[in-house]
């Protein structure tokens, strides 16, 4: 593999159990990576940018209950 097809990774926030973290493939794409438990679920862009805003939306409504 030359170094230009090397995927490149950056964490983006890591706790006990989770992980947030982006790859940039060799075609220019990002890949979101969402790491809980044994589970990793994988975003493009377009993808992530919708589960930021659920995620988001659903803390606010959990912090108007409280």
């Amino acid at each position: 593999m030359s170094e230009s097809e090397e995927v490149k990774t950056e964490s983006l926030s890591v706790t006990e159990n989770y992980a947030a973290w982006i790859s940039h493939e060799p075609d220019g794409e990002i890949v979101y990576h969402l790491e809980l438990g044994a589970v990793t679920v994988h975003f493009f862009e377009e993808e992530w940018v919708e589960v930021v805003e659920l995620v988001h939306a659903a803390a606010q409504q959990v912090n108007k209950r409280k």
